[in-house]
């Protein structure tokens, strides 16, 4: 596959990324069950009228989308892709209650018609009036993966010169309380969470969303060549080994040439074994983790793949982020490796630009 470049990142989420000297200000949480995205003052970026009938994951988008396109000095996309896990939940929620409040009589459509997942996609083209390929991808925890792997298809076909590939996903109350009965997240008795040696079940959850400009020139202002994708939506535990080395032979690549492996630490003993079967591959490479920083999601890689970038560019990795005490001169290579509770495994090889 044919590599691309990020020439822009912009990420709203549990930590003030929306800001400068975002490596030198990130704060883990690791005591509340559910972590709220640091919102902007969305009426400098969207008219009054308008917010009053956007869900927080419309807004998140509208918002980091500007920010991606202002970053990359790009007016108008050749192609917009989204991925989302739960997509516009909220309005979908809204939509629900007041079928049973009405007894499914005399409902206004409004929340329906809001609630599917490609609104977010729909909101961002209808702001910039933008009549190009739009497409939502919605596949769990490798949502964006599939986003990424569509872009690099537009440009390599002569489709699109410059995309932008969103991640979002909020939350809700009723869904939250759902993962709290099914202990998707953790009890209050399991808090703090030990994020890296973990012994209960269950996640701290958060929300976000992350855009990025991916285009087929690297520029002035690009922040790493995104090299390789690999997914696969079951992997058993003796097999990891093997899905990672061979995406790195895919790419002539050894254990030794990967500066820093950003891996999702969750906090969940169940799933987390994953991660930790894979630090064992790599000895010699920076050994980073992130979901105290962003808590566990459907596309929290969006996040992972912000920071990614970050540390590619300006050439800093935060100990905040650290496992392990290794640190190279140079950060020439990165790989993200993700998954959601057990499946939806994705490799992301991110190189310096």
């Amino acid at each position: 596959m044919s590599a691309v470049y990020i020439n822009s990142a912009a990420c709203i989420s549990v930590q003030d990324t929306l800001n400068k000297n975002i490596l030198q200000n990130l704060n883990p949480e690791n005591s509340v069950k559910l972590l709220k995205a640091i919102e902007p003052n969305y009426k400098e970026f969207i008219p009054p009228a308008m917010i009053r009938r956007m869900s927080k994951t419309v807004k998140m988008s509208s918002v980091a989308s500007h920010y991606a396109l202002k970053d990359a000095g790009i007016e108008q996309p050749d192609a917009i892709i989204v991925g989302t896990g739960m997509g516009c939940s909220q309005d979908s929620e809204k939509f629900l209650k007041n079928v049973i409040d009405n007894h499914e009589e005399f409902l206004t459509p409004t929340f329906f018609i809001q609630s599917t997942h490609n609104t977010v996609a729909g909101q961002i083209a209808l702001g910039l009036q933008c009549h190009a390929y739009n497409f939502t991808y919605v596949n769990t925890s490798s949502s964006l993966e599939f986003s990424f792997l569509d872009a690099q298809l537009q440009i390599k076909d002569g489709e699109a010169e410059n995309v932008l590939v969103g991640s979002t996903d909020e939350q809700t109350d009723r869904t939250m309380e759902l993962y709290c009965l099914n202990n998707t997240i953790k009890k209050d008795s399991d808090l703090p969470a030990d994020y890296l040696h973990s012994t209960t079940k269950g996640v701290i959850w958060g929300e976000g969303a992350s855009f990025f400009v991916v285009g087929k020139d690297k520029t002035e202002n690009s922040y790493a060549k995104l090299a390789d994708i690999k997914i696969s939506n079951r992997l058993e535990l003796e097999e990891t080994s093997d899905f990672i080395q061979d995406f790195l032979t895919k790419n002539n690549l050894s254990a030794k040439d990967i500066d820093a492996v950003m891996l999702g630490f969750s906090g969940d003993a169940d799933s987390d074994t994953y991660y930790t079967k894979a630090m064992g591959l790599f000895p010699d490479s920076s050994l980073l983790y992130y979901k105290h920083l962003s808590g566990e999601f459907n596309t929290a890689s969006g996040f992972s793949t912000f920071m990614a970038c970050h540390i590619l560019k300006e050439q800093q990795i935060p100990e905040v982020m650290m496992i392990n005490g290794k640190k190279k001169e140079e950060v020439k290579n990165v790989l993200l490796y993700n998954h959601l509770a057990g499946d939806d495994h994705s490799l992301v090889l991110l190189e310096k630009a």
